[in-house]
């Protein structure tokens, strides 16, 4: 095919039709009928391959294990690398690139395949389904809307409700907080909760929605079929779950991972999930540089995993729980029958927590650049915390080597540890021959797939111009036929890695190829996958002619669906839009309002100087938060308690606090300096009437995701900065006087700030000149 060629070959057939010549065993309808089924898609975070129960793991699943059993487990599902990508496919049957995201939401370079912004000409699952009839109902993640876009005046265009929702309630960042979310947004607003309740569990309130919709809907409306996406801010870091979940798992994993890997995979060959002759791959291709020797570990260490692992499987235990719950509902409705329902992971399980985990997650999680010798990754705690509200945890290595089993490697990478998923499908009255399929899938092919399946037609033009022709293909007839084919190829690319599955064959760069080797040159391994699915033996040296006709097809590809430029020297991460400049400038806050965003207030902190300037007018027993920035995870405050001015400081876990005699009943000006030190350092003044009161030197600046709730005035909003003073006062509401005004104005950016703001859009218009 040549560049920049429309269509797909990967599929024998026609795009959109199925993979052989037989009849649709579903024929489409021009307008769902009292027999349009009812969709739910339920999308788990960073889920390994082998952690649900029908694929092997020893994590309690029974609902899902339900559904498997009477539905379809997909063996050869295959999804991107990363979770925005894939949520962009899965929403436009678009491949992620063409669909504006090679990375997660977190970038804008200014280049098509990395707009982080879905095309406005392509309609999504849910705007066909909504012209088609359905109510459209979201819950959870998102993470489909540019972070620059996120604050409460930005264009809401890619918000969920214009993509074609009805309604919706969740995160709409990456991931957040399971106990106190930094930022909840129902329909098109935010939710102003500035106190938590006891007990508050976003996987439970996320479940209380989606079924109160459903209940709505049903009220007002029995015949309407509904399109539910449940995208599960769990089991993405912070990794989080109930004490009472987490007591389940106590002792579950004692014997360490490599011991339960081994059960898992001995538990798939039986199952036929892998086949017979797969083999677990051995060190050092399965990363034992970067996995300590369980039985060389410590007592305390061992304790220290094995809690991280308890969580986890506690969270994905309650993932199963919210499955059951949305099940007894639809059985209470009496339209189990006929609801189709999928449960996938967005990608392989993350090693983003490092070989013994971390306590301290935003420690090192969005840190691009590096970080100094001596910064602490993990700063310790009681192993008690670790899933609960007061720390932000993430399990080790090892365990995400589990997760992922059999496949090596993790998330983010093309290995198949990175993008071979688990894919369970349930629709009874449509399970003509459920079981296993072995057939390759594409996440892609989800969208098309279902559409098949409700009888409603994808629109030909959307938003007046021609919809671009997606790339999936529905595998509605590999659901009624175990033999049908799937498809036979598919490109994939993450941050340079590169992958070329074609047949039984897979070409695989791990490493992005530098300027001079070209778009399909560097170092690429070649695997034969019917033979060895899971990537053991490298056979390139034995077929280079292969590996450089894949690596010419990758290239064929990569045009096709712009994932040029690739991320080569790091410039897709560092390069931005000058029309952030306009988040970076002061700004006058509002007490006791939820927190402005959390990208807009790093805009005006992070990696840089800055000072906050309150003006107060103080009663006698003035007390409270003047301002909060940040969470568990890291952040600072400035408080008045007891007659005195207090600064936390809350480095990832470790709390520095100074205390002085405050200022007197009466006006008075209180400023909180903000330097930026080389080394990643910050140095804190607080200055009241003109004079310093307090310091604090030498601290590690918070960067990349932290602080990560945003700034709020007057009360420290939803998951505290300080844990001893939320214990005392909840969230703290400033009383006995007034703050007249509270001002952000940044400083001087960090000289470690790699960030260029560039006028992309004279540039552009300069090119097509």
């Amino acid at each position: 095919m040549e560049p920049g060629a429309r269509g797909y070959e990967g599929f024998r057939g026609r795009v959109g039709e199925f993979a052989s010549d037989s009849e649709p065993s579903w024929s489409p309808r021009a307008a769902p009928g009292d027999d349009a089924p009812n969709i739910v898609v339920m999308l788990i975070d960073d889920l390994g391959f082998s952690d649900l129960g029908p694929f092997g793991g020893e994590i309690e699943t029974p609902h899902i294990d339900g559904l498997a059993d009477g539905g379809w487990v997909f063996t050869n599902y295959r999804t991107a690398p990363m979770c925005s990508p894939a949520r962009a496919a899965l929403m436009t049957g678009l491949n992620p690139h063409r669909a504006g995201f090679g990375f997660v939401a977190h970038i804008d370079p200014g280049y098509p395949g990395y707009a982080c912004e879905l095309p406005a000409a392509a309609p999504t699952l849910a705007e066909s389904l909504r012209a088609g009839g359905y109510a459209t109902f979201m819950v959870g993640k998102w993470h489909l809307t540019l972070e620059s876009r996120l604050h409460d005046g930005a264009d809401r265009s890619s918000w969920p409700l214009q993509r074609g929702f009805d309604r919706y309630y969740g995160a709409m960042d990456g991931f957040t907080s399971l106990h106190h979310p930094h930022r909840l947004v129902q329909d098109n607003s935010v939710v102003d909760m500035p106190e938590y309740p006891d007990g508050f569990f976003l996987t439970d309130e996320l479940t209380d929605r989606a079924i109160g919709m459903i209940d709505e809907l049903r009220v007002n409306d029995r015949r309407k079929p509904f399109f539910l996406y449940y995208a599960h801010t769990s089991v993405h870091g912070p990794i989080q779950a109930k004490d009472v979940d987490i007591d389940k798992y106590k002792g579950h994993y004692e014997r360490g991972w490599n011991a339960l890997r081994e059960e898992r995979f001995a538990r798939q060959q039986a199952r036929g999930i892998v086949p017979a002759h797969a083999m677990l791959p051995e060190d050092p291709i399965a990363d034992g540089d970067r996995i300590p020797d369980w039985d060389g570990l410590e007592p305390a260490e061992r304790e220290l995993f094995a809690r991280h692992m308890e969580v986890y499987a506690a969270a994905v235990d309650e993932i199963d729980q919210s499955v059951g719950r949305l099940l007894t509902r639809l059985e209470e409705l009496g339209e189990r029958e006929n609801t189709i329902i999928v449960i996938a992971s967005d990608n392989g399980g993350t090693a983003e927590g490092g070989p013994t985990g971390t306590r301290s997650y935003f420690s090192q999680f969005g840190l691009h650049g590096g970080v100094p010798d001596g910064w602490v990754t993990d700063v310790p705690r009681d192993i008690a915390d670790i899933g609960g509200p007061r720390l932000f945890g993430q399990y080790p290595t090892g365990w995400a080597r589990m997760s992922n089993t059999p496949f090596r490697s993790f998330k983010s990478s093309t290995y198949e540890g990175g993008v071979h998923a688990p894919l369970v499908v349930s629709w009874p009255a449509g399970a003509h021959a459920p079981g296993l399929r072995d057939q390759f899938v594409f996440v892609s092919d989800l969208a098309p797939t279902l559409l098949e399946l409700a009888g409603v037609d994808r629109p030909a033009r959307w938003n007046g111009v021609a919809a671009p022709e997606i790339d999936g293909g529905s595998i509605a007839e590999i659901l009624a036929d175990p033999a049908a084919p799937g498809r036979e190829q598919q490109y994939f690319e993450c941050i340079g890695r590169r992958a070329m599955i074609e047949g039984d064959w897979k070409a695989v760069s791990p490493v992005a190829p530098s300027p001079a080797e070209g778009a399909s040159g560097g170092s690429w391994e070649l695997y034969h996958l019917a033979s060895d699915p899971t990537e053991r033996v490298d056979r390139a040296d034995e077929h280079p002619e292969r590996v450089r006709d894949l690596a010419e097809r990758w290239r064929q590809e990569a045009w096709r669906n712009t994932v040029f430029p690739l991320d080569d020297d790091g410039t897709l991460h560092t390069v931005r839009p000058s029309t952030e400049a306009l988040l970076s400038e002061p700004v006058r806050l509002v007490p006791f309002r939820p927190p402005l965003e959390r990208y807009r207030s790093a805009r005006l902190t992070v990696l840089r100087s800055f000072e906050v300037q309150a003006e107060l007018e103080l009663g006698a027993g003035a007390a409270g938060v003047i301002v909060a920035h940040g969470d568990q995870g890291g952040g600072y405050l400035l408080a008045l308690e007891g007659g005195e001015l207090q600064l936390s400081y809350n480095a990832y876990g470790a709390m520095r606090r100074c205390r002085v005699p405050g200022p007197g009943a009466g006006r008075h000006s209180v400023a909180l300096s903000v330097r930026a030190d080389v080394g990643l350092r910050w140095s804190f003044a607080v200055v009241v009437d003109g004079v310093e009161r307090i310091r604090m030197d030498d601290l590690p600046m918070l960067v990349g995701m932290a602080p990560f709730t945003g700034i709020s005035v007057g009360h420290d909003y939803g998951g505290p900065v300080d844990w001893e003073l939320y214990e005392r006062y909840r969230s703290f509401r400033f009383r006995d006087g007034r703050i007249l005004a509270l001002d952000y104005v940044p400083g001087e950016r960090s000289p470690e700030d790699p960030t260029v703001l560039r006028a992309i859009d004279l540039e552009m218009r300069d090119l097509v000149d």
